[in-house]
């Protein structure tokens, strides 16, 4: 067993401890008290005067599957050769011996969503796993977790320099639909085959798009412009699947269109210049004002766009801007982890939970703060020398 001490306890779950503890067994979370009385056969950790919280959670990013230090033979982040692949997936890739993986733990970062990039209009399959670990089936927390769609600058460049759609924003959105609907009709020829008996041949991609038709996994739609936003929710209404709002950058503009939705914004990378038209907008304050309008927010790095050790910092500008500390602190938390469709393992410290939970020397928003400990699954994988 595993007792974390003393430290100012951040939950997530509306109850904090400003002299708090953490009981940990078997790689999860058994007790959190005020006072937890220590044994004999405890690994203890005094937190005094630190604070103590969930694991850090990446919501959008391309780690270990876009590395780093490895150039070409590292990069496997977009399948540029075909517009429609929804039959990737991440997990066929990621690689967790990627350095990033070490700069994720030692910010306190315990989980990650990560997966294909935005040069296809569908990219593929995300997973969510952890930070660490040697066989990435053994990380594994949800997968498939998402399924990547993009809009705006990125298909159009790369399909157009191929001579090919899409090469505009019509063909982005046609593309899209025509998947969806050939998966929709796909999948009831699937269904009749299986009732009567049928033999049935399985098309790969179409395959891959059922559990998005089924709501099961929601499309993860790389959108930065308020117009690409709006493309994305209307085929989402369309064809009635689960969706993210991923960077958002001009959410702002159309907050009352997103929050009619339900569905949440992942704001970022904004600790960037603005490298492309599309992000000219890209402000500090969106995450505030769409969490005021009552749309659930994560705040991301978009890893390796933003080193994924920044996340936190990249929450302190957010908090900074009008977000707020407590907002800040569930955008890279539990609503992350509620976005992620992980919040019940992870996200928050609470009985039953995994046992993901970092130790810093005080808000890990603020630029001198350290990381003292970085525990995953009851394990510490990070302790500050």
């Amino acid at each position: 067993m595993l007792l974390i001490k003393n430290g100012k306890v951040l939950t997530m779950t509306g109850k904090d401890y400003e002299k708090g503890c953490v009981l940990v067994k078997d790689g999860k979370i058994v007790q959190v008290a005020e006072k937890i009385e220590e044994t004999s056969d405890m690994e203890v950790i005094d937190a005094d005067g630190c604070t103590v919280m969930p694991g850090i959670i990446e919501a959008h990013c391309h780690i270990g599957i876009s590395e780093e230090d490895k150039g070409f033979e590292g990069e496997d982040c977009n399948e540029m050769t075909d517009p429609v692949t929804p039959q990737l997936r991440a997990l066929d890739a990621v690689n967790p011996m990627d350095t990033a993986f070490e700069d994720a733990v030692k910010a306190g970062v315990t989980g990650v969503m990560t997966g294909p990039g935005s040069a296809n209009v569908i990219g593929g399959q995300f997973v969510f796993m952890k930070t660490s670990g040697k066989c990435i089936d053994d990380m594994v927390v949800k997968e498939p977790a998402a399924m990547k769609i993009a809009f705006g600058e990125n298909p159009k460049r790369v399909y157009n320099s191929k001579g090919k759609m899409p090469s505009t924003r019509m063909a982005t959105a046609a593309l899209l639909r025509e998947a969806l609907t050939k998966a929709k009709f796909y999948k009831a020829k699937k269904e009749k085959a299986l009732k009567d008996g049928e033999l049935f041949e399985e098309d790969f991609k179409l395959e891959a798009l059922i559990p998005v038709l089924e709501r099961k996994i929601p499309l993860k739609a790389h959108a930065h412009r308020a117009d690409d936003i709006l493309t994305a929710i209307r085929i989402a209404k369309e064809f009635n699947v689960k969706m993210t709002l991923d960077h958002c950058s001009e959410g702002q503009f159309i907050t009352e269109k997103i929050k009619e939705t339900g569905f949440p914004a992942l704001i970022g990378p904004t600790l960037t210049a603005r490298s492309k038209i599309e992000v000219k907008n890209k402000t500090f304050k969106t995450p505030g004002i769409l969490a005021k309008a009552g749309i659930k927010v994560a705040i991301i790095t978009d890893h390796p766009v933003v080193p994924i050790g920044y996340l936190p910092i990249c929450a302190g500008f957010a908090a900074k801007n009008g977000l707020g500390i407590e907002e800040a602190y569930k955008a890279i938390t539990i609503n992350a982890a509620e976005i992620c469709n992980v919040s019940d393992r992870v996200g928050s410290l609470e009985p039953g939970k995994d046992a993901d939970i970092a130790i810093f020397t005080g808000n890990p928003m603020e630029v001198f703060t350290e990381t003292k400990y970085t525990i995953i699954n009851g394990k510490v994988v990070y302790r500050a020398e």
